[in-house]
């Protein structure tokens, strides 16, 4: 049977890259504002070998629509056999850090939004009996940096909620991959100078699928970053607070 793959932010480089590599002969669900501006995303998973491609209207901060959105979902694809959790946003540091509301819709957006939806996910997951869960945290909060703080400390609650959330369900049937990337050299980061140990979304994509395929419940990427980031977790405060993101 054709698997059903939903991917919440439907234009977010990483989720169509992984996209692209599950989408031979499944049924792609792309979900993101502006749905209708999704020409490019469709036709690269469209040429990946999708059976099929559907656009949805999704904001992810809109909480109370998120309900409605997924009954919608349900009601034209009753099983759901990976989800993609890929929205998210990096935010303005400097800005965050003199306006209050800046640094809130940073944590909404890549917090409060993600237990949100994953509290829902996970529920319709348990009610099928299976499926697959794949949650983007971030090196960014393995320990949180100076640099970007407010960022950081939003993908170490979620990482925090994802790790839970992975122990809850197990023996559920539903699985859940929390995948940790460092500096990914894409949109959201263009301008910045790349740290070490970057990565493109089509890496971040690649380690991700085979993570999958593997039944892993955890990937970094790259893989070096693991035990780098068992080191730094013990550098000195006075070192770590002048570390870059």
């Amino acid at each position: 049977m054709a698997e059903t793959v939903l991917v919440l932010g439907g234009r977010s480089e990483i989720g169509i890259e992984v996209a692209r590599r599950l989408a031979p002969g499944a049924t792609v669900v792309l979900a993101a504002r502006r749905a209708d501006d999704l020409d490019a995303e469709e036709k690269l998973v469209r040429e990946a070998g999708a059976a099929a491609v559907e656009r949805v209207e999704f904001d992810a901060d809109d909480l109370d629509g998120h309900g409605p959105f997924l009954d919608g979902v349900l009601a034209r694809h009753p099983r759901l056999d990976v989800v993609l959790v890929a929205f998210g946003i990096l935010g303005d540091q400097a800005l965050a850090e003199r306006d209050p509301a800046h640094a809130v819709r940073i944590v909404h957006t890549d917090y409060v939004a993600q237990v949100a939806v994953l509290t829902r996910l996970a529920t319709v997951l348990r009610a099928q009996g299976g499926g697959r869960l794949v949650v983007f945290s971030s090196v960014a909060g393995a320990r949180v940096r100076r640099a970007n703080y407010v960022y950081g400390s939003a993908k170490s609650g979620l990482d925090g909620f994802a790790s839970g959330l992975a122990d809850a369900l197990h023996g559920s049937g539903v699985r859940l991959l929390l995948v940790r990337p460092g500096f990914v050299i894409g949109r959201m980061t263009e301008g910045m100078r790349p740290a070490p140990f970057s990565s493109t979304p089509e890496q971040v994509a690649e380690a991700t699928v085979a993570a999958l395929r593997r039944g892993r419940g955890e990937v970094w990427v790259p893989g070096v970053l693991r035990p780098v980031f068992a080191l730094l977790r013990h550098a000195p405060r006075a070192l770590w607070r002048r570390m870059p993101r």
